[in-house]
């Protein structure tokens, strides 16, 4: 296989393209529909969806909840402050972070939040300079984090959120995220309720999206680019609902880069899946074969992301590289926040 060059998948994207606020009604944002096969493109509401799917379809969707993982303190012995990101839990009271200036929280360094309601001290230096933390407080850890913490919104928003659910889907329900699955963020309770209605099935899987999800790809070979790994869980329910529909010629359209990649990690060869938990860090780009997956409502990701190589898998690079065009030309919002894209089986 030719080499992957990391500037194979850039765009020019104007900055104020970059949604910076939800939109006040989740599913009144843009979709651009793309066919996979003809590179066909078209312009529709995002709650049109439902014209796209079909009954004996099944919509799988990550029902990870975001916590509010951005926690700012002070250290104890100089009362400067200090940004503590947290990625992933590793015990009761002992995470996995990202301590931001890292330089002057060395092992046994102590942070303290919120006038001393909680407090952290620094175990470890494990790879890329994150922190292990031991996190002490009275009563419940994640009453203290709801109280303490906020959204930790990804680098590229700058305005403060308003509404801490207006960055949680309306289905999230196991904690666990540093990051939304942002692609259900256009769902509403009313929109799911006319899918169901129309006969299209639901298997919820769960995958923890961590921050590595905005790691840039630095190195020009992409495949020589490091992927972070990301706690999934699928359970036998959907895997059920998974495997029957494939059995009975439906498709399987995936709401998200995140639930693409739990399914795909845990399909085997024949592309059935089992009942099953982990860590991922499967890494899609073009060339790799999809074992489950038919279509994908997703956003529009940044350049020279691992997420837009992922679509680039589905629907082809020149595909996707034109509809990005496109959509810049058309002024679709961008990221996080921005328009869905459906790429249609």
């Amino acid at each position: 296989m030719e080499e992957l060059k990391k500037s194979d998948f850039y765009y020019d994207l104007p900055e104020e393209l970059i949604a910076q606020d939800p939109l006040e009604d989740r599913s009144s944002s843009r979709l651009m529909v793309l066919d996979q096969h003809s590179g066909e493109i078209s312009h529709h509401v995002f709650k049109e969806i439902i014209d796209y799917l079909n009954p004996g379809d099944c919509l799988v969707l990550n029902n990870t909840k975001v916590i509010p993982a951005r926690l700012i303190g002070a250290k104890k012995e100089t009362g400067g402050a200090v940004e503590v990101l947290l990625l992933r839990r590793i015990s009761d009271n002992r995470w996995e972070t990202l301590v931001r200036p890292g330089k002057k929280c060395r092992p046994g360094a102590e942070i303290v939040f919120g006038d001393g309601v909680m407090s952290a001290k620094v175990i470890d230096v494990v790879e890329e300079g994150n922190r292990i933390v031991e996190f002490s407080y009275d009563g419940i850890f994640e009453e203290r984090l709801d109280e303490l913490g906020e959204m930790p919104l990804p680098p590229y928003i700058t305005h403060k959120l308003q509404d801490k659910n207006r960055y949680q889907t309306v289905y999230a329900k196991y904690e666990g995220s540093a990051a939304a699955p942002t692609a259900g963020l256009h769902f509403t309770p009313e929109l799911l309720a006319q899918i169901r209605e129309k006969g299209v099935k639901e298997a919820y899987v769960t995958l923890h999206v961590g921050l590595g999800t905005f790691r840039p790809v630095k190195e020009e070979n992409v495949l020589e680019h490091h992927m972070h790994s990301e706690f999934y869980q699928i359970t036998a329910e959907a895997a059920e609902t998974i495997n029957q529909t494939k059995a009975a010629g439906g498709r399987v359209i995936c709401v998200g880069t995140t639930s693409t990649r739990t399914i795909e990690s845990a399909a085997d060869e024949d592309g059935r899946l089992h009942a099953c938990s982990g860590d991922t860090s499967i890494f899609i780009y073009p060339g790799y074969h999809f074992k489950v997956l038919d279509g994908l409502i997703t956003n529009f990701h940044l350049p020279e992301s691992t997420l837009i190589m992922l679509v680039s898998a589905l629907a082809g690079r020149e595909h996707v590289l034109h509809a990005y065009a496109e959509a810049v030309k058309e002024r679709y919002r961008f990221f996080s926040f921005g328009d869905a894209m459906f790429l249609k089986p």
